[in-house]
């Protein structure tokens, strides 16, 4: 979906940003920045740590095109977006991996970032459907939605809940960890699955959903790492060291418990909650940042990343799905007959996550006393 140019033009004059003027060079009535540093012939890219941007990757990538690759690293999606708009008027990053859409909004409304030439016609209609503007492309996909501990729940005999009412029971008394959608892509993800699917309530809403969840004893986490591999006793943190496990369920993807069987011989206690409305499809993104230098570079590791052999392998190299057609999880060692797919996904267009996203966030924190 492209954005209105009416709506961005609104924008650059109610409310002008660093590099946004009212006569554009691009499709996004954002100017291409000069380079914020110099081009001494390496990539850099900004990015988290994701799997798939392995060593033997990146030195392949150098291999085929003669460009040394440079990696700058943050904590999380936000830590992306972050360094961005702290540095915009001097960026020192080329390329950007791993804004998620529930971020990337946020990024082209500041003129972040700049167009890339990519041919984007083998890319699913589902990775498509968020965003298929000039500025930014998707690398991997997937549906985030709560996970739980099926041999913790067999043991004290409770049912599998059928409605995220019954979280704030007493059963589930501490036994939740949710990473902050303040600073956690998956957090937000689910954040906005909440929106949805309390709007469909008529005797209850999200906000007072989530301050119950907290009278409740609710773990909030930074992020995603703390909340699956500290907490939560059905993945594979329980075998990793600082696990404390006092969490039966978290929120992670839908597609975790394949990752979890496909890392374990096809074995696995953790499966999600299917609930309809209760997850969200989430599509992470990369894009060629406003002010880079290593343009070719940048342009040249896009269509790089979304190669057959390598966004093809994105389930084993990223634990998340292809972007690619005709690519599903393997079905080695059960990645693909564990992994669940929801019947009914919250799936919400740019207008609506640009629209409300930072008034959910402020609702959030007033409605879970977090700062």
């Amino acid at each position: 979906m492209k954005i209105r140019l009416m709506l961005l033009t609104v924008l650059v004059l109610a409310a002008p940003l660093s590099g946004c003027i009212e006569s554009a060079s691009t499709e996004e009535n954002c100017i291409v920045l000069p380079a914020g540093h110099e081009d001494d012939g390496t990539l850099r890219i900004l990015t988290y740590d994701i799997t798939a941007l392995s060593d033997e990757m990146l030195d392949d990538f150098t291999t085929e095109t003669g460009i040394p690759v440079e990696m700058i690293r943050v904590d999380d999606a936000g830590g992306i977006l972050d360094q961005m708009m702290l540095t915009k008027e001097a960026q020192q990053a080329d390329l950007m991996i791993g804004l998620d859409n529930t971020y990337l909004p946020t990024a082209i409304d500041n003129c972040l970032l700049q167009p890339h030439e990519t041919n984007q016609d083998n890319i699913t209609s589902a990775a498509a459907a968020f965003y298929d503007g000039p500025l930014a492309v998707p690398f991997d996909q997937g549906d985030v939605c709560l996970n739980f501990d099926e041999d913790a729940l067999a043991e004290a005999n409770m049912s599998i809940p059928t409605h995220l009412n019954e979280l704030t029971e007493d059963p589930w008394e501490g036994k939740i960890a949710f990473p902050s959608p303040v600073t956690s892509s998956p957090g937000r993800a689910f954040l906005a699955a909440t929106m949805e699917y309390f709007s469909l309530e008529s005797d209850s809403d999200a906000m007072s959903w989530w301050s119950d969840m907290i009278d409740n004893d609710a773990i909030i986490t930074t992020g995603w790492t703390e909340a699956y591999e500290t907490h939560y006793t059905g993945g594979y943190g329980e075998y990793t060291e600082g696990h404390i496990g006092d969490a039966w369920m978290t929120v992670s993807y839908c597609h975790s418990p394949g990752v979890e069987a496909f890392y374990s011989g096809n074995s696995t206690h953790s499966t999600s909650l299917m609930i309809d409305h209760a997850s969200f499809h989430q599509v992470e993104y990369t894009g060629i940042i406003n002010g880079a230098a290593q343009i070719n570079g940048a342009r040249l590791f896009i269509d790089y990343l979304l190669t057959p052999e390598v966004n093809g392998n994105m389930p084993e190299n990223n634990l998340m799905y292809s972007v690619l057609e005709g690519f599903d999880l393997p079905e080695t060692d059960g990645y693909r007959y564990h992994a669940d797919v929801p019947s009914v996904v919250t799936v919400m267009d740019y207008e609506q996550i640009q629209t409300n996203m930072d008034q959910w966030l402020e609702e959030w924190k007033s409605a879970t006393q977090q700062a």
